[in-house]
């Protein structure tokens, strides 16, 4: 398996690699080109969005600043706001759907690292062997269609958040979340059913 098939299936991988590097200097540089861009330039900015992004459907919304690692990962719907300031460590699948707002100061990772340290150091590790000195894996992030998400939310790898749920301000979401949820706290959880 190439290190990229082995970051998409959830297993450790090398996030160092020529591949990773190549992903994220080709980001960077097109998020430079977003943020130098003025808030009435729409058609310009969603330009850089079409190339920055894997997937994007019609009115969506990026404020600055924005930062992401690789952004082909990212796969939005349409009629998706995202506020400003916020971070998507997308070494795996975001995927976004429709009608969607996400607050100022929200931040996705699908990336992580083992929790035991002995697991978390890479095994035999020595400066100058060209080797990560701890293990990373990244997991996939599903927002569902009509979902939003509260200023300074955190989601964590591996999370879903179904249909029509609300997440609310400041909540760490550190497991799935059922659709048509009012989620709120740290961990979050849910609090009652909405849209019923």
């Amino acid at each position: 398996m190439t290190e990229l098939e082995k970051c998409m299936a959830g297993e450790y991988y090398d996030c160092h690699d020529p591949v990773f590097l190549e992903f994220k200097r080709a980001a960077r540089a097109l998020l430079k080109e977003y943020h130098a861009l003025s808030y009435e330039q729409k058609e310009e900015k969603s330009a850089v969005l079409k190339q920055l992004f894997g997937e994007m459907g019609t009115n969506v919304s990026v404020g600055t600043p924005f930062i992401c690692d690789y952004g082909r990962n990212i796969h939005i719907g349409s009629n998706v706001s995202i506020n400003m300031n916020c971070t998507f460590v997308d070494c795996n699948q975001i995927i976004i759907g429709d009608n969607v707002l996400i607050a100022s100061n929200v931040q996705l990772y699908t990336a992580a690292h083992p929790v035991d340290l002995s697991e978390r150091l890479t095994p035999c590790w020595q400066p100058g062997s060209g080797e990560y000195f701890c293990r990373t894996y990244a997991l996939p992030i599903r927002i569902e269609d009509g979902c939003w998400l509260g200023g300074g939310v955190i989601v964590l790898p591996g999370v879903t958040i179904g249909a029509g749920s609300v997440i609310g301000a400041g909540s760490v979401v550190t497991k799935d979340i059922p659709e048509n949820s009012l989620a709120v706290g740290n961990p979050c959880h849910v609090v009652r059913r909405i849209n019923l």
